[in-house]
């Protein structure tokens, strides 16, 4: 029994966490050794608190991670159903999964204080990748700025589908009116990654940049964003 108790860390076998050798026992090794030593798959198995009838947390979650590639991004998109697929994975644990996810992509983005100052196009992109980066379908936000380029707000004006997203330039300019906003920076995701403005872009940024001097709010920048990173109009010349 002790010399089974110490084999190797064969995650994806069939003997059950608790005939592991302490120190390789997830909820063990975090205790003793902090939250930064577990893998990723040692994480997912935390969260999903069981196996399934072939396989161990830690197993189960090797699998889930090797399907996907090992990219966490490509989890954070899954849905319900897509977890569900996963043999031993219910309800409760892709329930769990997800609001695991949530609650880390909240935390990215609250961890941007209001009243931040944007000084530069990196500074926008900070506030809101964390919302849309990583989106299959389009979104268009507004980052509304004081006068000393402080943020009032970031609000999203608009949701479509992979391919775009219609934005109402009197929603836009209502947002930025009711806050008394001196400027606002335009960003919108595109989930093929491709990073180049489409020419309805650039129509967009246009319409909206004119649209905002006629009641004297500034549009900045207009910031097309995705996994890959970002565009800038306003460091590209184009604003």
């Amino acid at each position: 029994m002790e010399k089974t108790a110490n084999l190797p860390r064969l995650y994806n076998n069939n003997l059950p966490i608790t005939a592991w050798a302490e120190a390789d026992r997830p909820r063990e090794k975090l205790l003793r050794q902090g939250r930064k030593s577990l893998s990723d798959a040692e994480l997912l198995a935390i969260l999903l608190g069981s196996g399934s009838r072939t396989q161990t947390a830690v197993g189960l979650a090797q699998t889930i991670l090797s399907d996907l590639q090992h990219d966490l991004q490509v989890l954070g998109r899954c849905t319900l159903i897509e977890l569900k697929k996963f043999p031993g994975i219910g309800d409760a644990k892709a329930i769990t999964i997800l609001a695991a996810l949530e609650l880390g992509r909240r935390l990215q983005f609250s961890s941007f204080q209001e009243r931040q100052q944007v000084k530069c196009s990196l500074d926008a992109y900070q506030i809101v990748a964390p919302m849309i980066a990583d989106l299959d379908q389009e979104e268009f936000w507004i980052i509304l700025l004081n006068r000393a380029s402080k943020v009032l707000d970031r609000v999203r004006i608009s949701q479509g589908g992979s391919a775009g997203t219609v934005v109402d330039a009197k929603v836009v300019f209502t947002k930025a009116l009711s806050l008394k906003a001196a400027s606002v920076i335009l960003c919108h995701n595109h989930p093929s990654g491709n990073l180049f403005p489409s020419q309805p872009d650039k129509s967009l940024t246009q319409k909206l940049v004119q649209a905002g001097k006629m009641i004297d709010v500034m549009v900045l920048d207009h910031l097309i964003i995705s996994e890959q990173g970002y565009y800038s109009f306003a460091d590209e010349g184009q604003i």
